[in-house]
Parts: structure tokens; C-alpha cells; sequence
């Protein structure tokens, strides 16, 4: 699949969760359900040979998928309030930060949602500027 092709992608991140399962899918599917209700015309592409990502007028956050943790990595991270504090990896970056959840983390889903909204209208607003 062509990393362009965005019509196979969730159906490509199905079988990962599945391919995952276990806390680490449950994780990648309970995550993935709290971003498209914050942004419900969010876009699910698949890229890098496997990462799940989601796309609002630029990159959200990406899914990756480790033996002990699935890291959301959020690509403009650095300009985003966090009040819950739910970034805990990548901090001293200049653009990214992530949340990196291990066995029985769950974000907070009304933080989680907001964040992910912020990181949307983040990207809408810099692509109005253009």
C-alpha cells in the first residue's frame, strides 16, 4: 500500500489493533476512539511501514505501538497547553511531545479529547495563515 493511500488505513489500523491485542490494543483502540470523537473528521492515514497516524489540516498524532507501551506522539506537541499534564515523553523537544502509556495507563478522556482538539485547531490555524 502507498502511504498516500488513505482508504485502506482504517482498515489497516483494525488489524493492528487486533494484531496487537491484549492492554496494547485495547489501548490503540480506546485512544483511537477518544481522537475521532474530539475531532470527528479526523483523517486515519498509515505511514512510516506501519504507524498508525490521524490528520486534521496536518498531522494530530501518531500511534505507535511498543512491547511495553503505545506512545501518541503529537507532531506540534510544544505549542499545545497540557493542564492535565499528559504529556510525559519527548518534553525537551523544540516541536513534539508524547504520552506514553504503559499497562493500565488510561488518559483522562476529557483531557485527552481537549488536547487532541487543540492539536487539530492548531494545525487549522497555521494552514489559514498560508
Amino acid at each position: 500500500m502507498k502511504e498516500s493511500d488513505h482508504d485502506a488505513a482504517p482498515a489497516l489500523i483494525d488489524a493492528r489493533i487486533k494484531e496487537l491485542g491484549g492492554w496494547r490494543g485495547e489501548t490503540l483502540a480506546r485512544v483511537r476512539a477518544l481522537i475521532h470523537e474530539a475531532v470527528p473528521e479526523v483523517t486515519e492515514t498509515w505511514k512510516w511501514r506501519g504507524v498508525p497516524v490521524w490528520e486534521h489540516g496536518g498531522i494530530v498524532c501518531t500511534g505507535e505501538s511498543y512491547k511495553d507501551k503505545i506512545k501518541l506522539t503529537f507532531a506540534k506537541g510544544a505549542a499545545l497547553d497540557d493542564p492535565a499534564g499528559l504529556f510525559n515523553a519527548s518534553l525537551d523537544g523544540n516541536a513534539r511531545r508524547a504520552i506514553d502509556l504503559h499497562e493500565g495507563d488510561t488518559p483522562d478522556p476529557a483531557a485527552f479529547r481537549a488536547l487532541v482538539a487543540a492539536a487539530a485547531a492548531l494545525n487549522a490555524a497555521k494552514t489559514r495563515r498560508r
